[in-house]
């Protein structure tokens, strides 16, 4: 059995703060002790947040690219200047979208900059410098406070090129087997599998979304029963379910 538990009363993350102990204080204070197998699902912001990845627009003075990319898109033109400050690659700009490359390699909205959810006129947040580093960071320091180092997931939401609405997926995992590779195995009437590659950690993103609201300020979710993806090792992190350029078909 999966179950999906979110954890109320976190307070508001800013940059500097040891989001470990102040996670670790939660879980004592609603008297919910991490298990050995349990995944944290924690979505990015409060990472972020933690780790100083905020811009405040009235700081930032947009170039002339950024100018006429806002003129273009009806945007202000110093948040396209983060966007861009935050992209690698800007594969789309039309109809107020900008669809760009994130410096990690995520292909996504904004390169994953938002306003949403952040305090502060005028303040935006980016994405965590490396995700994948922020979740070993944070299971090693959940192990130092709690005795146990559950998989850590950090999470954002993503749009669907083919499909309405978003899906919060992982950008960063540390001991989490990200993907089932099933090929070389057989299904249930005995044909051979040869695509089938199940994302772990994006499934595991996903139902944890289920069990927050995105007004209710619950950042930490914890899964149990997902023991069997869970590992002893940090793992190669969220970077191993981005599909490399060569192979993909839509670049």
């Amino acid at each position: 059995m999966l179950t999906v538990t979110a954890l109320e009363g976190l307070p508001e993350v800013t940059p500097g703060d040891d989001l470990a102990e102040l996670i670790a204080n939660r879980l004592v204070d609603q008297q919910q002790a991490i298990e050995p197998g349990d995944v944290l699902v924690i979505a990015h912001k409060i990472v972020s947040k933690a780790e100083g990845r905020i811009r405040h627009l009235g700081t930032v003075d947009p170039d002339q690219a950024a100018r006429e990319l806002a003129n273009t898109l009806g945007k202000d033109p110093r948040h396209v200047q983060v966007i861009l400050d935050e992209s690698r690659e800007v594969l789309r700009a039309e109809r107020g979208v900008l669809i760009c490359v994130t410096r990690h390699g995520f292909v996504c909205a904004n390169a994953g900059v938002d306003a949403s959810n952040v305090p502060g006129a005028d303040t935006v947040v980016l994405l965590p410098e490396n995700p994948d580093r922020s979740a070993r960071n944070l299971r090693a320091q959940l192990k130092h406070h709690t005795g146990t180092a559950p998989a850590v997931i950090v999470t954002d939401s993503f749009g669907r090129a083919w499909r309405h609405g978003q899906v919060d997926i992982a950008i960063g995992c540390a001991g989490l087997q990200p993907i089932e590779d099933w090929r070389g195995r057989t299904d249930a009437t005995d044909r051979p599998l040869k695509a089938t590659a199940i994302a772990i950690a994006d499934e595991l993103a996903a139902a944890a979304d289920l069990a927050r609201t995105k007004d209710g300020s619950l950042p930490l979710i914890v899964i149990r029963g997902a023991d069997r993806h869970v590992t002893a090792e940090d793992g190669p992190g969220a970077a191993a379910l981005i599909r490399p350029e060569a192979q993909d078909l839509f670049r």
